[in-house]
């Protein structure tokens, strides 16, 4: 599993036209799903998202997490980060799991980030989406999981 956190002020996610997710501060999450991916990258990802010390303090060090700024999350569906363009100038997308595996692992995703109390804001998966976010800092961080662990 890949995931790709940008850091925000705000975020909002359309699917024709029509706003289905929006979150103040907090992170957007893009999340791609290869084979192989189990609930243990779930798990080791979802800590990482909530613990992760990438919010400012009262000095101005990135100092604090998700759960110390009371944030929120807009998790959006990403196929394309497991996109590969060694080849010819069109990226292959063999490389992202095919539905019947990747639904039910971003489903499971969104389900055990909510129960950690968290606001979870989704876009919807395999639509055509329209993401605006004010990205602050910039802060962007990419993470990937493998078997349980970060890579």
């Amino acid at each position: 599993m890949k995931i790709l956190i940008q850091r925000v002020s705000s975020a909002k996610v359309e699917v024709d036209n029509i706003t289905i997710g929006e979150i103040k501060v907090g992170f957007v999450v893009f999340l791609g799903i290869t084979e192989g991916d189990a609930e243990k990258d779930i798990a080791i990802l979802e800590d990482k998202i909530l613990n992760l010390r990438i919010f400012e303090d009262d000095a101005g060090k990135m100092n604090l997490s998700l759960l110390d700024v009371k944030g929120s999350v807009l998790i959006i569906s990403q196929f394309t980060l497991y996109s590969d363009c060694k080849k010819g100038r069109r990226p292959s997308f063999i490389n992202a799991a095919k539905p019947e595996i990747a639904i039910p692992l971003y489903e499971k995703f969104i389900c055990e980030l909510r129960k950690s109390g968290v606001n979870v804001q989704t876009g919807k998966f395999g639509a055509m989406m329209d993401v605006s976010l004010k990205n602050n800092g910039p802060v962007t961080i990419m993470l990937e999981s493998k078997n349980g662990k970060i890579v």
